[in-house]
């Protein structure tokens, strides 16, 4: 039996542009559908409330040729699988209903394992036309510790979930054996399974509409299209080397690391060299090198073309170099939990390295990612709960308008669970969930601001591990700017102390994060008085800042005129 199909085997008719266009309309459809019945019917919180997920179509060939517009890091991991099971799987032994599933970041295409993979092929007439593949976060694996990546969690290679269409209990039984909260886990497979049926049956009957071959030679074009489009917007580019070095913090490791990042324009083509980070930790902060790829994309995607389809194609004139066992193309056995990290601070560096070849689409630096995760019985359920939540804060100032309060930014872009989501689902109880004052950086154009939020347990302690970075160097000002608030830990009088990041929190307790806000972009004295009266009278500044840093005396008779670019 033919399992795959070939452009080769049949020569397809000439395509029109709209059939292409349209075709390519479609393909993004089926994986934004993928990802809205991921949400709707996944269970825990952090993937229905927090959109903690993604979705992606590949080739034959494992080449992406869509991606929704979810998690851009996430993008690391769908390669990955795809690649890695392609390597290690006899395709002739694939038949419909076979899914793969998984997350180790050697072995099974991973990022981190928390981010578990399932990818089913795609048949049509007996052949294998494309892959669909779709990855959730689950809230799992705690207490654990990030020497290495053995007491990070289960490590799950590509294997079969289900073949030809019937769960493979065994496989399935090991898999929620290792698992803490295994009730979650089982309902968030369903809901996997049911993204990737989605996606199977809605590219099916775009083969059934424009039959295979064409369906095959548009989608050609479509990753022939984002390489046009890409290299163009290269070539926009002046040519040159662009470098930004920074140092890097973190709650999880006890230095202050260094960062590099050289960037080559040359022509269509651009080139990342991450020569000079440091060497991999014995921590959590490794990426792996899919995880680099995501993460330079990212900014490929952001700085070029923002209407650039998100495929294989746009990767083509991109090339990246990182050295072997450093902390962003990291070796097993490397832990890789907390590589959010390094990842959203290398994404700020590229983004300022490129400040000169793209200065209207300048931003300064962003938050990162404080993440805060509670464990223990459930008082009315006697079931293991977990809550794991990574908090935004504020973005950085563009070049034309302010950053954004409390978000998610660049490589994660998740939402913060809603105050009665969290306290319906875990026994917390939610005190202060805030914006903070004076947290976004000072500037022609303010940084966006940080949150604060309050949590106490109710009924039975909780195992506690919270933290993150940016809490000794802020994220930067652009152009005379001043940087976003540090993020910080508090916890209320009385309470156990925390030894790197963990503790125990008691009801009638506290723990308060306030995460980083953003950086300023442009001299603050050269801000518009009345948006200065308008931030102080919202609490977004205080009089104080006001006063010190704006230099504004008296606003009670300035009237707030409406300005679309802040």
């Amino acid at each position: 039996m033919n399992r795959s199909f070939h452009n080769s085997e049949k020569t397809s008719p000439a395509i029109d542009p709209i059939t292409v266009e349209v075709i390519g309309n479609a393909l993004s459809t089926i994986v934004d559908q993928m990802g809205r019945v991921l949400r709707r019917s996944a269970y825990s919180a952090n993937i229905k409330e927090r959109g903690d997920c993604s979705a992606a179509l590949f080739d034959t060939s494992g080449q992406l040729i869509a991606q929704a517009q979810h998690i851009p890091f996430h993008l690391g991991s769908l390669l990955g699988i795809a690649v890695e099971t392609l390597a290690r799987v006899d395709l002739d032994s694939v038949q419909p209903g076979d899914v793969f599933i998984g997350n180790d970041a050697y072995t099974g295409g991973g990022t981190h394992l928390n981010d578990i993979v399932f990818l089913e092929p795609i048949f049509y007439k007996e052949s294998i036309v494309a892959w669909a593949a779709n990855l959730a976060h689950h809230s799992d694996f705690v207490d654990r510790g990030h020497a290495h990546i053995y007491q990070e969690g289960l490590r799950i290679p590509p294997v079969r979930l289900y073949r030809a269409g019937k769960l493979q209990q065994d496989v399935f039984d090991l898999v929620l054996l290792n698992c803490q909260v295994p009730h979650e886990r089982k309902n968030d497979f369903r809901a996997q399974m049911a993204a990737n049926r989605m996606g199977v049956q809605r590219f099916q009957a775009l083969c059934e509409r424009y039959g295979v071959a064409l369906l095959a030679g548009a989608t050609e074009l479509l990753l022939d299209y984002s390489e046009r489009k890409t290299r163009a917007g290269i070539k926009a580019l002046k040519d040159g080397t662009y470098c930004f070095k920074h140092d890097f913090d973190t709650s999880l490791w006890p230095e202050i690391l260094s960062l590099a990042v050289s960037i080559e324009v040359k022509g269509s083509e651009i080139h990342f060299d991450f020569e000079g980070c440091p060497p991999q930790t014995r921590s959590g902060l490794n990426m792996v090198f899919t995880m680099l790829q995501a993460s330079v994309y990212y900014v490929i995607k952001t700085l070029i073309d923002l209407d650039t389809p998100a495929n294989a194609g746009f990767h083509r004139p991109v090339s990246i170099s990182a050295p072997e066992q450093s902390i962003v193309n990291a070796r097993s056995p490397a832990a890789v939990y907390s590589r959010h990290d390094v990842a959203q601070r290398l994404i700020d560096m590229m983004l300022a390295a490129l400040l000169d070849a793209v200065p209207e689409r300048g931003i300064a630096a962003s938050t990162g990612i404080t993440v805060m995760t509670t464990s223990g019985l459930h008082p009315r359920t006697g079931r293991f709960n977990v809550y794991n939540e990574s908090m935004g804060g504020g973005m950085g100032a563009r070049a034309t308008r302010d950053g954004v309060d409390g978000i998610h930014v660049h490589g994660t872009n998740s939402a913060n669970i809603p105050v009665e989501a969290l306290e319906t689902e875990h026994p917390l109880r939610v005190e202060c969930y805030e914006l903070v004052t004076d947290s976004g950086g000072a500037g022609t154009f303010r940084g966006g601001m940080a949150i604060r939020r309050r949590i106490t347990p109710i009924g039975n302690a909780v195992s506690l591990n919270v933290g993150g970075p940016l809490n000794r160097v802020p994220a930067w000002g652009v152009l005379g700017a001043q940087p976003g608030g540090l993020s910080r830990v508090e916890l209320s009088a009385g309470a156990t102390p925390l030894v790197q990041r963990n503790g125990t929190l008691q009801p009638g307790e506290s723990v308060t994060v306030i995460t980083s806000g953003g950086g300023g972009y442009g001299e603050p004295h050269l801000r518009p008085r009345e948006l200065v009266c308008k931030d102080l009278r919202e609490g977004r500044i205080s009089a104080q800042v006001a006063k010190t840093v704006y230099a504004l005396e008296d606003c009670s008779r300035r009237r707030v005129r409406k300005n679309p670019r802040l």
